[in-house]
């Protein structure tokens, strides 16, 4: 869950490190450091805290050298300090390792490494592969690549220079992230994206168990176990470089809420024929025996993703009758899940290389279930290793709540949804068309509700200094409760929670208190009334209400405190609007709180170790 940057070529080294850094820092982001060769020695700095300390202390003492690597750091093995910062050297300075996983065999390593005389001077696993290094060089770093990685056990993407060799750059993969960028006269490493845009476009997409050799004049790929030598096709960047930066936004999380009807309609294209009605996805090479045959459906996930797959559940379930179960990815893998050569898992990342995802993937492909990614990121391990895959068209994420990713995710569902039921013919041709003329109106009214949206800022300006805020909802509003609670958690720090109101009665009543914030969602006409009856116990022991329903509902009013009105649309697609003012009102009470919206404390964008 860390950023990893690395350089070689002929530009200032300590800028492209830094900057690519600052394009990285939603992976991780209590801690920071480089290490630099300047063709004689390694120079290193790193520092606990935010890039900006860092760049403080280069300013008087810059790094020089036409080779470094860069590390940002998410703590998952030590606390953040300046000792326990990335990159990590050996004791006489000749490597210097970044490192982004876990090592799960690093202390008996640290062990054996104490009793050989080497001293450690941080708390995390990483220190133990610097020292490797120094213990089992024989001259040629290929091959002492190939013992250290030997001896490791875990998830690791490793950046590694040597005073050995100062002209050459190294990369390895094994379950953890890692991107390649060739440029003319430079080469470098990241683990996302955005941070090479600036250099190059030309990248390739690293497998576990493979190295890459970067020098000025190009960049040699090979097998980390035998040394063999692979050719790739370059895979070629088409992002526009304004879709990772800001724009004018105050935050990107901001501009990604903004972004959400864009996204919309590039997820729909290509697969939804709005003249024709038809859904169509071309890249899904299902036969119709293969759908026919499925007599059950898994959707497994974490966080947001998992929330997008409730909403898939419902969706699922009501068009096509196949039974659903959704499940979260950690504790999937490590059950025996009943799954077999009938059953469709359908895995949602926004990333592609969510840990527990892609272990629960390759579990079940295990089983002979046909898996089905839901992803955000071409060329990801999700991507590259499930049987068939929708990518989401949403751009970069960079801001660490999900929000343009989830609805993205959501509207995949509506649209597999529409198309296994055509397929197995358990929905009218009526109703089928009737809901594919809805989800193309859905962007515009999404836009309808964003030239709105600081009519909701007031609403988060009375609730930042609650104690506690609770989201009701019945059916597909529970789930849409769930993702609201999620985010106002995650960036504003207040604890909140999400509860099916029907649940009430039976325990969650005894935490509502005179003045405590409720956010009720009655969008389900079909339990609208029993929804109103939860708003009457909650207002009962002194709640403040505010109803989330759609325009032309006034029988709301006798019942909340507040109200909030979403575009109508049918019931099965509200809550592609409903979250809408959800992500808004998390936004604002971070924003009042004054929290860095973007970058929430003890939190990473992309979950890449267990």
């Amino acid at each position: 869950m860390c950023g990893i940057m690395g350089y070689v070529g002929d530009k200032e080294t300590q800028r492209v490190l830094t900057e690519g850094l600052r394009k990285l820092e939603y992976r991780g982001y209590d801690s920071v450091g480089i290490a630099l060769n300047d063709g004689e020695t390694l120079q290193h700095e790193k520092s606990k805290g935010r890039l900006e300390v860092l760049e403080e202390k280069l300013e008087g003492a810059p790094l020089a050298g036409s080779i470094g690597i860069g590390h940002t750091r998410w703590a998952t093995h030590g606390r953040p300090s300046d000792e326990n910062s990335h990159p990590h050297l050996d004791e006489q300075s000749k490597f210097a390792v970044v490192h982004n996983g876990i090592i799960e065999n690093y202390m008996e390593i640290k062990r054996e490494m104490k009793e050989a005389g080497y001293s450690f001077t941080s708390e995390t696993d990483s220190e133990v592969i610097s020292h490797l290094f120094s213990h089992l060089y024989d001259g040629e770093m290929v091959s002492t690549i190939q013992k250290v990685v030997d001896r490791l056990e875990g998830a690791y993407a490793l950046g590694i220079v040597s005073e050995h060799d100062p002209e050459r750059l190294y990369a390895v993969r094994e379950a953890s992230p890692l991107i390649i960028g060739s440029g003319d006269g430079e080469s470098l490493i990241s683990s996302d994206i955005p941070a090479l845009l600036e250099h190059t476009r030309d990248v390739y997409i690293l497998e576990d168990g493979e190295m890459a050799i970067l020098s000025k004049e190009g960049v040699t790929l090979m097998e980390t176990e035998t040394g063999k030598e692979l050719t790739r096709d370059i895979f070629r960047v088409d992002w526009d470089m304004e879709q990772a930066e800001k724009n004018g936004y105050d935050h990107f999380m901001l501009k990604e809420i903004f972004e959400q009807p864009t996204a919309l309609r590039k997820t729909m294209t290509g697969r939804l024929d709005q003249e024709a009605k038809r859904v169509d996805f071309e890249e899904l090479q299902w036969s119709p025996e293969t759908i026919q045959q499925w007599n059950k459906i898994t959707i497994v996930a974490c966080g947001t993703a998992y929330h997008a797959g409730l909403i898939g559940k419902h969706v699922i379930e009501e068009l096509t009758r196949i039974p659903v179960d959704v499940e979260v990815a950690s504790e999937f893998r490590y059950r025996r899940p009943i799954i077999d050569e009938k059953t469709l898992v359908i895995v949602v990342s926004q990333s592609g290389e969510t840990a527990d995802t892609l272990a629960a993937m390759r579990q079940s492909q295990r089983l002979g279930a046909n898996v089905l990614a839901i992803t955000n990121v071409v060329g990801s391990s999700i991507a590259r290793e499930a049987d068939e895959v929708i990518l989401t068209m949403a751009g970069p994420e960079i801001a660490v709540a999900s929000t343009k990713a989830y609805t993205t995710q959501v509207l995949s569902f509506y649209l597999l949804g529409l198309y296994l039921a055509e397929s197995k013919q358990t929905v009218t041709e009526q109703k089928y068309k009737q809901l594919i003329e809805s989800i193309i109106e859905l962007p515009e009214k999404i836009e309808g509700m964003l030239e709105h949206s600081q009519g909701i800022r007031w609403y988060s300006d009375s609730i930042k200094d609650a104690k506690s805020v609770f989201f009701l909802g019945r059916g597909l509003d529970h789930a849409v409760a769930l993702e609201g609670s999620l985010k106002l958690k995650e960036i504003s720090y207040i604890h909140s929670e999400a509860y099916a109101a029907g649940e009430l009665k039976h325990g969650t009543l005894a935490l509502i208190e005179e003045g405590t914030p409720v956010i009720a969602l009655i969008t389900q006409d079909e339990v609208s009334e029993k929804m109103l009856g939860n708003v009457k116990e909650v207002k009962a022991r002194g709640a403040q209400v505010l109803g989330v329903a759609e325009e032309g509902n006034l029988d709301i009013w006798e019942y909340v405190d507040e109200t909030c009105y979403i575009p109508n649309t049918p019931s099965i697609l509200t809550p592609l609007l409903t979250v809408i003012p959800l992500q808004l009102i998390a936004y604002y009470t971070s924003l009042a709180l004054g929290n860095d919206v973007d970058k929430p404390r003890n939190l990473a964008k992309s979950v890449t170790v267990e």
